[in-house]
């Protein structure tokens, strides 16, 4: 079987380089009417089959498909979908411990329902259902039991990225919090009950291994604020009881109790988003201590954690490669078994799915010239075992670009035609991402509206694009992520103004034809780049943050804020003041482009407003659009084509 993987690998490779070469001259067809798309991950303990929520992108929307794949060949075992509603989502699958049961929660926007369901065999049972919010779906260890995440009653989406809730009447009252809590069902069926305590909102759990309760990441009040000051615990099942473990100074994601009961292990850094995971692997007894770092100064990202036996898995960003390492807690040593320059994704608890002995690992990988497909395999092996996305043809052409900046190591991705005419010099849009904890990794540039769409529109349209990572971001290593506190603009900046030099010198690109963009920090950073700097003739800036001072007292996650700048705005006001981009507003000149949605948690309006006002003020040309109902995430997809029509036509207008 191995070998006739490998045969079938080359034939690809072979298939892949007769579409560049067709490609080249004009000759290659058109792409597939949609791609596939592969999310949710879940491979059965013994590692024969892997179930995924898959869909074709432009087909009209059906409601969730689940598809269960043989983990050798891909062959397809058994799919379900439910039919009856195109708006329904599915975020959260899980197989029962004897192999047989896919549990899910299936969301409901219209009902304002979540349901927890049951499949097997193509055919799916409820089991229970929350008015209100659902997710995280993890079985107990003897399968009698599903636990999941409620909201009941909410109010908005889980998350500071979704759309807040309209602000009215008194604020504050803790009758008006969402609290997010561990919820129980029988397998068998019957009414679910809510376990941990209710003044307290549960991020994430993980069974103890006697599934008698659960090791959890908590805090109380507003559940979007206060993840930056969770901290570790574990909750009784009979009693709800909520005993503290640890509480470090620091962001902790996807706590798990080691099989023999007696260690928890999790993620732990410095972190802006709840959901951007990336840090050292620390552990804690469970019964309570201080955590230890498994990997100190190791020169990589982790991002998501398993343990298999006394050892640990990782899924690790190191560079520019997604990775799978292994890691022995008491030695503290990490030995990398697979890497690949892709992107790589699986499930909230990582990039990779394994099975129970840790030996077959699976994931849904991509890079920007290759569509995605699940690969899977014996470690280290990993090999694709999807075709369905085969026939797409490289868009663009994509390189990684290393630097070296006052001592750090810095890396980004370029991305540009895959044609170059002789002699000509192609202007550049540089793209700063969010986060900051967060970095810049391969996905898909398709032809159609699909797969990194607003990439896409500025290749076709004749730029290059250069996406930096500078310090600040994840894939160098902790210290390499904690090197612009309290150095917002500083560092970071001069980090991303040298790429902008490597850039040019790899590519033809015109350096007095440059743009800048970004959203959230990556805003943020388009105010400050435009306030601080000439080089760049038009830019964009999406939920950006022109103010600190102001900003403190305006978002809904002002906690986030202490760990990065290292006291409060109240306490160290200079700080804040010294990184505002409205205190450089005078030095303006840029052509700025500058958006927000109407409810964004994380990134305020008035922030946006406030850069605008400055720039008219100042004569800058400038134009503001406020998107109906949307967040810090835009979910609506006719907002998501005006802007990114909008950004274009702004680029063309100053830089052709």
């Amino acid at each position: 079987m191995t070998q006739d993987i490998h045969k079938h690998g080359a034939a690809c490779a072979r298939a892949a380089a007769l579409i560049t070469l067709l490609a080249a001259a004009g000759l290659a067809q058109a792409d597939p009417a949609g791609m596939r798309t592969y999310r949710t991950l879940a491979m059965t303990p013994g590692g024969e089959r892997i179930a995924a929520v898959e869909a074709v992108e432009g087909e009209p929307r059906t409601g969730p498909r689940v598809v269960v794949r043989d983990t050798a060949t891909g062959k397809i075992a058994s799919a379900w979908q439910k039919s009856d509603c195109a708006e329904c989502r599915l975020e959260t699958l899980a197989w029962s411990p004897d192999q047989k049961t896919l549990a899910g929660i299936v969301a409901d926007p219209r009902a304002g329902t979540a349901t927890v369901v049951l499949l097997r065999d193509g055919r799916a049972t409820p089991l229970a259902t929350v008015k209100g919010v659902a997710g995280t779906v993890r079985w107990s260890p003897d399968g009698r039991q599903v636990a999941f995440l409620a909201t009941v009653g909410a109010k908005k989406l889980t998350g500071a990225v979704e759309a807040g809730a309209r602000q009215i009447g008194e604020i504050g009252l803790a009758q008006q919090e969402d609290e997010q809590r561990i919820a129980i069902v029988p397998a068998a069926g019957g009414d679910y009950r809510l376990v941990s305590p209710a003044d307290t909102f549960v991020y994430e759990y993980d069974w103890t291994p006697d599934g008698k309760g659960f090791v959890v990441t908590s805090a109380q009040g507003n559940g979007d604020n206060n993840w930056w000051i969770a901290t570790l615990g574990h909750v009784d099942a009979a009693n709800g009881r909520l005993r503290v473990i640890a509480a470090p100074k620091m962001q902790m994601n996807m706590p798990h109790v080691s099989p023999d009961g007696r260690t928890v292990a999790f993620i732990g850094g410095l972190m802006s988003d709840f959901g951007s995971v990336g840090g050292d692997i620390y552990t804690v007894p469970l019964e309570g201590g201080e955590p230890v770092d498994v990997t100190p100064d190791y020169k990589g990202t982790f991002n998501g954690i398993t343990w298999r036996g006394k050892a640990l898995l990782a899924s690790v960003l190191a560079g520019s490669d997604a990775g799978i390492a292994a890691i022995d807690p008491d030695a503290r040593a990490t030995r990398m078994l697979w890497q690949a320059p892709v992107g790589a994704t699986a499930n909230r608890d990582g990039h990779f799915v394994f099975s129970a002995d840790g030996r077959v690992a699976a994931s849904v990988t991509e890079d920007f010239e290759h569509a995605p497909r699940i690969v899977a395999g014996r470690l280290p092996e990993l090999q694709p075992i999807t075709r369905d996305n085969d026939g797409f043809a490289p868009q663009v052409a994509a390189r990684s670009v290393g630097w070296t900046n006052e001592g750090f190591n810095v890396q980004g991705w370029l991305v540009g035609p895959r044609d170059v005419a002789a002699g000509r010099k192609y202007p550049m849009i540089v793209q700063v991402h969010g986060g900051p904890a967060a970095a810049v990794t391969p996905r898909y540039v398709s032809g159609g509206d699909s797969g990194n769409p607003l990439v896409r529109a500025l290749v076709k349209e004749g730029y290059f694009v250069f996406m930096p990572n500078p310090r600040g971001s994840y894939g160098q290593g902790a210290a390499f992520t904690r090197a612009n506190k309290r150095d917002f603009g500083g560092g970071d900046w001069r980090d991303i103004l040298a790429g902008v030099d490597a850039a040019i010198a790899q590519a033809p690109i015109d350096g007095n034809r440059l743009g800048l963009a970004g959203h959230s920090y990556g805003g943020f950073m388009t105010m400050w780049g435009v306030t601080h700097s000439r080089r760049f003739k038009a830019a964009v800036a999406g939920a950006g943050i022109a103010n600190w001072i102001s900003y403190y007292g305006q978002n809904g996650i002002d906690q986030w804020m202490v760990p990065f700048f290292g006291a409060t705005m109240y306490d160290d006001p200079a700080i804040y003041r010294a990184a505002s981009p409205i205190e450089s507003i005078k030095a303006a000149r840029t052509p700025t482009l500058v958006y927000v949605g109407e409810r964004d948690v994380e990134c305020p309006p008035a922030q946006s407003f406030e850069f605008w006002h400055g720039l008219r003020a100042m004569g800058v040309p400038t134009t503001l659009l406020v998107y109906d109902g949307e967040g810090h995430a835009f979910r609506k997809p006719e907002n998501q084509r005006d802007l990114r029509a909008r950004e274009i036509a702004w680029f063309n207008k100053y830089l052709k």
